[in-house]
């Protein structure tokens, strides 16, 4: 016979409540009940049943997440910490790449319990009201949203421009993706735009370079291209940590050295920005807080059953090796 929870609640002489609160790692369990419970519970050779559990209690304890790319470093460490802290209060993320409007579909089929979407859609609270299943944007807030968590990639890059203004840098290009349908991206163009001041089409032109996407290669040929110009650019704002990697390739293939020839301000604030053979000064919400934010709204979501508000997160800037004064 299989092992049962009130096999474990008997031994460990608690309610099955507390033993099945206990054993998906629920803060109302003080924590050496919670050892205790599960101690018993692998002595006794405890194998959970999520089909029993999910008809009791209904629930999944799935989290469905649709995502735009498993290529780019900043989304994977997105992914692998948001599934660590989902794995924390025993829930499994299902992970999709198929279009948006396909994966609400078959993760309402499947009954998890809430949806994360990341990218931008024109249509997200259509898909949204169509959905049995509580969808958490991650995106840029509008008025029309789901509810949604905003990492402000406006001011983030207002921030990198202020940074580079108060070292003396008034040539600075923006390299980033500018394709009208990724408003993500779009709102960093904006960022930039403001904190230059510029609304001019020819200066835009002279100091925005636009990029196919945002992997190491688009901003490779990007830099290239701003280099072969030998302009009087002091700095570069990048997009994203893979468009950094491309620009400071092609930096080495022209000899240039960062921050002697220019100075980089790179977009994703993450832990691997320390990997390169120069420390970037980055802007943007630290990844970390980004997945407790979206892992707290999603519990939030499942537990109350009621409408999540959006939430917009402050960026911050870190200050390293590769800017200077000029």
């Amino acid at each position: 016979m299989s092992v049962t929870i009130k096999d474990i609640a008997k031994k460990a002489g608690v309610s099955y409540s507390t033993v099945s609160k206990a054993l998906r790692n629920s803060p109302l369990v003080k924590k050496p009940t919670k050892i205790k419970i599960k101690e018993i519970a692998e002595q006794l050779g405890y194998q959970p049943n999520a089909a029993a559990r999910s008809l009791v209690q209904k629930k999944s304890y799935t989290v469905g997440v649709i995502w735009p790319t498993v290529e780019r470093v900043a989304p994977s460490i997105l992914i692998t910490k948001l599934n660590e802290l989902l794995e924390e209060h025993s829930y499994t993320t299902l992970l999709s790449i198929n279009k948006v409007d396909q994966a609400i579909a078959t993760f309402n089929r499947f009954q998890v319990d809430a949806i994360i979407v990341f990218g931008e859609l024109d249509n997200v609270q259509e898909l949204s009201l169509a959905s049995t299943v509580p969808i958490l944007h991650y995106g840029v807030q509008t008025l029309k949203d789901a509810p949604t968590i905003d990492v402000n990639r406006q001011y983030a890059i207002k921030l990198g421009v202020t940074h580079l203004k108060e070292l003396g840098h008034e040539h600075i290009a923006f390299i980033g993706d500018q394709s009208k349908e990724n408003t993500l991206q779009r709102a960093k163009l904006v960022g930039f735009l403001e904190g230059m001041g510029l609304n001019e089409k020819s200066e835009i032109e002279k100091l925005v370079i636009p990029t196919n996407g945002l992997e190491l290669h688009d901003g490779y040929m990007a830099a290239k291209q701003l280099f072969e110009r030998q302009s009087n650019i002091s700095a570069v704002i990048s997009g994203s940590y893979d468009l950094t990697r491309g620009i400071l390739r092609a930096a080495n293939e022209f000899d240039y050295n960062v921050p002697k020839h220019f100075s980089i301000v790179s977009y994703d604030n993450i832990p691997q920005s320390e990997d390169l053979h120069i420390e970037l000064t980055t802007v943007g919400v630290p990844i970390s807080r980004i997945a407790s934010e979206i892992t707290k709204c999603v519990l939030t979501m499942i537990e109350s059953k009621e409408p999540t508000r959006s939430v917009v997160l402050e960026p911050e800037i870190n200050i390293n090796e590769s800017t200077r004064k000029i």
